[in-house]
């Protein structure tokens, strides 16, 4: 037997029945999508230990990868996509719907990095300079605008909302493999500003800053990237010195 929502009989009813009954509805999917998330930060900690190197970061095995990274979007991307999975339960009427929505919306990410195992390479600090920087004016783009306000919007599916939050996200999450793709610190980053964007309508006023922020890190990457700590390793910097 599947557990059923019940929504209000009554229309005009319904609007008290979101803020109050809704909300306790919610609640468990909630809070069995965030255990999961924290659970998932739990194991990427232990996963990814030692194997930050910055710009040459080796990725490992296929196999290894794959599982790290279904971890790390698990950790990164469910905080934010958590409103969306209760919404979605609701509206099917059922608890059940939940894990398929998110199971459909991890997947779409598990390709995201199936494609990026595959693009991959250690690089210097030249590409991932490049790729912050094109990773801030992606940020002021029309398509991220459209695929962000995608992330607030009713989707029908885990795999429809994947996809709008993957056009969203896909500058910020460049970027982490390019400065650190096995990096806690840059993972926490990015967690923080692409659940911000799924949960905060965009405003210019915050946008247009950050957007400005990354590219000046961008530029300070191509200029010094001896001040960004762990970004490359002492080897790396030391062939660096000794061009100069």
């Amino acid at each position: 037997m599947s557990l059923q929502f019940r929504p209000s009989a009554d229309p005009a009813s319904r609007p008290a029945a979101v803020t109050a009954a809704g909300a306790a509805e919610m609640a468990p999917v909630l809070t069995a999508i965030l255990a999961l998330s924290a659970a998932c930060w739990v194991i990427a900690v232990w996963l990814m230990r030692g194997m930050d190197m910055g710009v040459a970061t080796q990725l490992g095995s296929f196999w290894f990868f794959t599982a790290a990274w279904i971890t790390m979007m698990a950790a990164m991307m469910l905080p934010g996509a958590a409103p969306a999975v209760a919404r979605h339960a609701r509206a099917r009427g059922m608890l059940r719907a939940a894990p398929l929505f998110a199971a459909s919306y991890l997947a779409v990410w598990a390709l995201a990095g199936i494609a990026a195992y595959a693009l991959y390479r250690p690089h210097g600090t030249t590409v991932a300079g490049a790729v912050v920087i094109a990773a801030a004016v992606y940020e002021l783009t029309p398509v991220k605008r459209h695929f962000r306000r995608g992330c607030h919007e009713d989707a029908g599916s885990g795999l429809r909302y994947a996809l709008r939050c993957v056009g969203s996200g896909i500058g910020l999450m460049g970027m982490l493999v390019a400065v650190g793709v096995m990096s806690l610190s840059w993972m926490a980053v990015i967690a923080v500003l692409t659940c911000a964007q799924k949960l905060l309508p965009a405003k210019a006023a915050i946008d247009v800053p950050l957007a400005l922020a990354i590219a000046g890190l961008g530029l300070v990457i191509l200029i010094a990237p001896s001040q960004i700590p762990g970004l490359t390793p002492p080897m790396m910097l030391g062939r660096q010195g000794d061009r100069q």
